[in-house]
């Protein structure tokens, strides 16, 4: 049966992937963002209605993260927005360990709709379309918490898993963590993209304060650096949050996207190529 699914951030790492699963099942799609139409806002909710309007299951991803103040007020008003519109169910994007993230997990949880949790761990990603790609490309990447084992979850399997929730009733009430199969520092992940694309990248391991004060020697918004030193320390400097799980093997009954290939799809891809200046 087709589905009329709103996904918001359907323009992200795991919203455009979800969009063109769905797309691809014959879904009736709409993309909630601020270029969609209706546009979607998390800073105007005077719009939310138009969005959700004749929306029969709704993707959830918060930007920048539900860790951020005023996340959760977001997520309480979309809920009664959802309830209103008659919406049969939400799947929520929500982050592995995250205290602040599970505050929203509750709202959705005891909304009295039909719904679905998925927390995911660091997304490889990171290093391809987030904030890690500039120290890749420039053959230096630094960072805190140099020793932590972190099992990092691709996200084409959260796709694949968020689109088992929103079609598939027998996801309903079940909160999933995703990760990898497989543990890496960053040192040895950066190791992997080295020898894929025969480049030397190094790696350098630092101090959350340093990485804080080169952060804001960038003059990046306060916002951003606040959000990634709680996303290390809270997060990534969590022991738990070094467990793997195996819920994307059990629900996708296959193992998942290993990091080295990842990496290898990603290099042939083109995103990690850098201009060679000509010998004259």
């Amino acid at each position: 049966m087709k589905q009329n699914i709103l996904v918001i951030g359907g323009t992200g790492k795991t919203g455009k992937r979800i969009v063109n699963l769905l797309n691809n099942l014959g879904h009736n799609v709409r993309v909630g963002s601020r270029g969609g139409s209706p546009a979607f806002d998390w800073h105007q909710p005077e719009g939310w209605p138009a969005a959700v309007e004749g929306i029969d299951r709704i993707y959830i991803t918060y930007q920048p993260d539900l860790a951020v103040p005023g996340a959760l007020e977001a997520i309480e008003q979309l809920v009664k927005v959802a309830k209103r519109a008659k919406v049969k169910k939400l799947v929520l994007l929500s982050g592995k360990g995250e205290r602040e993230a599970q505050l929203c997990e509750q709202v959705v949880i005891h909304s009295g709709l039909d719904h679905t949790i998925v927390r995911a761990n660091w997304f490889n990603q990171n290093f391809s379309e987030n904030f890690l790609l500039e120290g890749v490309l420039a053959g230096q990447v630094a960072l805190p918490f140099a020793e932590m084992k972190i099992p990092f979850v691709d996200a084409n399997d959260i796709a694949e898993i968020a689109v088992k929730a929103l079609t598939e009733d027998q996801h309903n009430g079940e909160i999933y963590e995703l990760t990898g199969s497989e543990t890496l520092t960053f040192k040895e992940a950066v190791q992997v993209i080295s020898d894929v694309t025969g480049r030397e990248i190094q790696f350098t391991g630092i101090s959350i304060a340093t990485y804080v004060t080169a952060l804001k020697e960038q003059q990046l918004p306060a916002d951003f650096i606040w959000l990634i030193e709680y996303l290390f320390t809270e997060v990534l400097g969590n022991p738990a949050n070094s467990e793997i799980t195996n819920d994307i093997e059990r629900i996708l009954k296959r193992k998942p996207i290993s990091f080295k290939a990842y990496a290898t799809k990603t290099f042939k891809s083109g995103v990690w190529n850098i201009e060679v200046p000509e010998k004259i």
